[in-house]
């Protein structure tokens, strides 16, 4: 459809009157702007809708001179607002747009949300008028982190309350899948494991029942103590990185923990991918009832699922 003669004008016929400092965007967007019925101002004057581009200094109250090239595109007049910027020439995103965010990332994974597939795909569905990197930008940091405030403290007891409670998340929620009975992590010298061994692992026969009891043996022993203020001070630390690195909220991370039997690099690995490091599955709900059992066939079945040092540990870690 030709463009139309009114397409700048107010609703009582007064033409809109834009302000746009000289440059190239201003010889470029003046021929739509003259087109439309609109004026442009030689200086700015009251009343007159002030354009500034994307990602330029603006001032409060600047419209994106993405508002002139889309209401031609539309072939309408649009309302300012949603195409203000903020203080720094970034297009503000609106209630209704955070709503939006909200709703479609609502029951998406961790990996996913982290990733960019997601978010492109949320582009090019229209959702909102920014880019992918500055939808996943918002929604990482300024809307998911109202859902989850992580507690400011290195209390012991209250970060062991965090970990039982997302256990219960788990037992509730995820029924079936991906859960655990655990409440603490294991430091990270405790999970070290050799290259090669996983491998090895797969095995089911004698030599593994042995190397299990081992493992057990090994990671029984009295370990050194030291006070809860350092322990507790370690995880703080590596959570901290883990939801600075991954841009994931608390909670995230500690579940990530508890599927991953508390193992440092594992978790790190499947925050990243989704997938444990070792190719193994991460445990399951149903996979912890499964260790509780005295039954030496359930045994070798986790052995073969999950390897037997992996088995080892994850017993160590639910006692823990």
């Amino acid at each position: 459809a030709a463009p139309s003669r009114s397409l700048f004008l107010w609703d009582d016929g007064r033409p809109m009157r834009f302000y746009l400092r000289p440059g190239l965007a201003k010889l470029r967007l003046a021929p739509l702007v003259l087109a439309g019925g609109g004026r442009l101002c030689r200086v700015q004057e009251p009343g007159a809708v002030l354009l500034a581009q994307p990602g330029e200094a603006a001032p409060d109250g600047a419209v994106s001179t993405e508002y002139v090239t889309e209401c031609v595109e539309r072939n309408q007049r649009l309302p300012l607002e949603p195409f203000l910027l903020a203080a720094r020439g970034l297009l503000a995103f609106t209630e209704a747009e955070d709503a939006a965010l909200l709703q479609a990332v609502r029951g998406q994974g961790t990996v996913r949300v982290s990733g960019r597939a997601l978010w492109i795909e949320l582009e090019r569905s229209g959702l909102t008028r920014h880019s992918w990197q500055a939808m996943r930008d918002r929604y990482l940091r300024h809307l998911r982190p109202r859902l989850w405030e992580p507690p400011q403290t290195e209390d012991p007891t209250q970060i062991k309350g965090l970990f039982a409670a997302a256990n219960r998340e788990f037992e509730s929620t995820e029924s079936g899948s991906d859960s655990s009975d655990v409440a603490e992590l294991s430091t990270q010298d405790e999970v070290e494991r050799s290259p090669g061994e996983t491998a090895s692992n797969m095995k089911t026969g004698p030599e593994d029942s042995a190397f299990l009891d081992i493992q057990l043996q090994r990671q029984e022993r009295p370990k050194s103590t030291c006070s809860s203020s350092i322990v507790v001070g370690q995880v703080v630390k590596t959570m901290e990185h883990f939801m600075e690195k991954f841009a994931v909220d608390l909670f995230t991370v500690t579940q990530a923990f508890l599927k991953n039997s508390g193992d440092v690099e594992a978790t790190s690995y499947f925050l990243q991918t989704g997938q444990r490091l070792d190719g193994y599955p991460v445990w399951s709900r149903e996979d912890d009832l499964e260790l509780q059992k005295d039954d030496e066939h359930v045994r070798n079945k986790l052995i073969t699922k999950f390897g037997a040092e992996n088995v080892a540990k994850r017993i160590v870690f639910r006692e823990s």
